[in-house]
């Protein structure tokens, strides 16, 4: 069926656009903390990976409602249809909340930030769970499943982590756009992306063990 063959290719193509897009994210970031580029040089890298890191963020979202559908429509998943429906009605909604903080900036978009926020603490929190349950034999799910929750629970888990990483990169970014950068400021922005990237790399790893459960999918 044509509608199946496009929902398989659509869960395909998210680990390539999060991929994809965390390593041109993370290429970018070398331009960024480069005290040679000029401030307007660093300010346009930091605004070019906050563009590309929405790729990602969009397929981290995304993999929710077509695995979910995929696992219902295999039989993997013994749930009404009307689940598959909310599961996208939930996704989209998601993702237009996730486009909302990236767009509206400041006070505008504080709202939506702590919405997103806590929707992300749900899901970290609900995947492990249902990991958890199904591997207890709690829940009825395959073992690839059950472990494909666990992992990407913790990817969402790294994201989180990520932003409490970056909260000092606000302050020296700022100080180096009003004022210049200085090597105190060079300093804390070399640190932080430092530090944020082994565990950008570690949700690499994880996003590729995903992928190769969702290949594999054993018993």
């Amino acid at each position: 069926m044509l509608g199946a063959s496009l929902l398989v290719l659509l869960h395909v193509l998210i680990p390539v656009y999060w991929l994809g897009g965390d390593l041109g994210a993370f290429y970018g970031s070398t331009f960024m903390v480069d005290p040679r580029r000029s401030v307007p040089e660093r300010m346009m890298a930091l605004k070019i990976l906050n563009n590309i890191d929405m790729a990602p963020r969009t397929a981290l979202i995304m993999a929710f409602p077509t695995g979910f559908t995929l696992a219902w429509q295999r039989g993997w998943l013994q749930i009404a249809d009307g689940w598959v429906f909310a599961a996208w009605i939930a996704g989209l909604v998601w993702l237009a909340l996730a486009w909302t903080v990236h767009l509206k900036h400041g006070p505008a978009g504080a709202t939506y930030k702590k919405v997103d926020l806590a929707i992300r603490y749900i899901v970290v929190f609900a995947l492990w769970a249902a990991g958890m349950l199904a591997l207890s034999g709690e829940l009825a799910l395959p073992l690839f499943i059950a472990l494909k929750c666990l992992v990407l629970g913790t990817c969402v888990a790294l994201g989180l982590l990520v932003r409490v990483q970056l909260v000092p990169l606000f302050g020296a970014i700022a100080q180096m756009r009003d004022h210049g950068p200085t090597p105190e400021s060079d300093r804390v922005i070399a640190k932080v992306n430092g530090r944020a990237r082994i565990s950008v790399i570690t949700i690499w790893v994880l996003v590729l063990i995903a992928s190769v459960l969702g290949i594999a999918t054993p018993v």
